[in-house]
């Protein structure tokens, strides 16, 4: 952020935040390969420490691999891990490493286990403090279960327990010294989609095939398990039942950052399949589990392929259109939806809400829904444009600007950042379905494609 051409709008701010993979890993690696390439190579490894992760958990557990690859790949495309949680993937794929190595030394030293966690804890919390909770609680559990079924007595227990929890109150204590943060304030708790969201899971593009994935694969477990082919281990049980009742227990916000419990879902589904045995008693249904694992996974592949090749030109016309654009711009993002929440009719949208933010590289611009909470990035906006940010980053409904420019709005609506718009910033980009212009009088149209237009903001007086 110090160099000449750096971004006059943002500035670095380093604390000691549970959030920083990408923040940490891309900037070096962009030295030497670029930022877009250096970004796909993040992603590349978060995929394989997914992979990789589970199967590691499941040797540890079972001596063998068997279930663990076939639940990672039918994951890999998941809700949070499409919408961009990619700190969080890769922060998952770091815990089941780290579970998988706290496990295999469970009978060592205390020592030995100390220094095996410490090493974890402070690997994750740098990375994501959500993939440092499903460690701990992995762990947690599995220890509860060790109690439970070896009889310890309480001081050993207890001394275990001391062990595990030591490095992460004493990081998060360091953190909090540091002016470290964990978000910022703002918890929301609803029993709302909880029991809809594993239905949703699946596939981050596609409600119908995520579905339609999820009935099938319930569907299959059940008749496994009905039939005896399909069993959890004691431990299995016990981390099953704990994380059941976290999905209940953590809000659907939690430190103002949303969908905090459906995160709980693939990672309980990465961490079982260690736990479980199957025995297919002959080979008709080896080949029928393996004809039901293939069709999700290719289903979730397909669709993420068709959408992701689809985007290219689409990526393309965004930073092309980013030469009509003045160097140093302020950019607000609108959508032609009603709402500016994730498009659930047709998340296939998604995916431009957040391409017009490339102009804060490109054009060295403002813009408006860059992520850059406090506590969760250390890239800030500065202090003379930061009533500029718009809350949660969302693309602001076209109805609202409408309503704005026309002295429409009630004081119900929360309008504080983009209360004066057509004043404060110098060009829209109205991303979502297309619409013709919806302020002719207001905006001049500079550039268009299928799923964004670009307009030109008219100051007058």
């Amino acid at each position: 952020m110090g160099a000449a051409d750096a971004n006059p709008y943002y500035q670095a701010a380093w604390a000691f935040y549970p959030n920083l993979a990408m923040d940490l890993v891309v900037p070096q690696m962009a030295r030497l390969f670029g930022v877009e390439t250096a970004s796909r190579l993040f992603l590349l490894v978060s995929q394989i420490l997914i992979v990789g992760g589970a199967l590691a958990l499941e040797w540890v557990v079972k001596r063998r691999v068997h279930l663990a690859g076939f639940a990672a790949l039918m994951l890999l495309y998941c809700l949070p891990f499409s919408w961009g949680f990619i700190n969080f993937e890769c922060g998952l794929g770091i815990a089941l490493c780290g579970i998988a190595a706290y496990l295999a030394v469970g009978d060592q030293p205390v020592l030995v286990r100390f220094v095996v966690n410490a090493a974890f804890v402070v690997l994750l919390l740098a990375a994501h403090l959500f993939a440092l909770g499903v460690y701990g609680a992995t762990l947690g559990f599995h220890e509860l279960w060790r109690a439970a079924e070896r009889k310890y007595p309480a001081r050993d227990v207890a001394l275990r327990f001391v062990t595990l929890a030591t490095p992460a109150v004493a990081s998060l204590v360091i953190m909090r010294l540091t002016a470290g943060s964990v978000g910022s304030e703002g918890t929301f708790w609803s029993l709302g989609h909880k029991l809809l969201w594993p239905f949703f899971i699946m596939n981050g593009y596609s409600m119908a095939v995520s579905g339609a994935s999820a009935i099938v694969l319930m569907a299959t477990l059940y008749v496994a398990a009905r039939c005896s082919m399909l069993k959890l281990a004691p431990a299995g049980i016990w981390i099953a039942t704990g994380f059941a009742l976290l999905y209940l227990a953590i809000p659907p916000r939690l430190f103002d950052t949303a969908f905090a419990d459906i995160r709980v879902l693939p990672a309980v589904a990465l961490i079982l399949p260690a736990f479980c045995s199957l025995s297919l008693p002959s080979r008709r249904w080896t080949m029928a589990a393996l004809v039901i694992v293939s069709g999700i996974t290719l289903a979730n592949l397909g669709l993420v392929l068709d959408v992701w090749l689809s985007y290219r030109p689409e990526y393309s016309a965004v930073i092309e259109s980013f030469q009509h654009i003045d160097r140093g711009s302020k950019i607000l993002i609108g959508t032609s939806a009603e709402s500016e929440d994730p498009p659930f009719q047709d998340l296939t949208q998604f995916p431009v809400y957040y391409a017009p933010t490339l102009a804060v590289h490109y054009a060295k611009a403002f813009v408006s829904n860059l992520f850059t909470e406090t506590g969760k990035q250390p890239i800030q906006v500065r202090r003379e444009v930061r009533r500029l940010g718009v809350p949660n980053g969302g693309p602001v409904p076209i109805h609202l600007l409408r309503a704005i420019a026309a002295g429409r709005t009630t004081e119900a609506e929360d309008t504080a950042a983009v209360s004066t718009w057509h004043r404060d910033y110098d060009y829209l980009y109205l991303v979502g379905p297309a619409i013709a212009n919806p302020l002719p009088d207001l905006l001049q149209e500079l550039d268009r494609s299928g799923r964004f237009a670009l307009y030109k903001i008219r100051h007058t007086p």
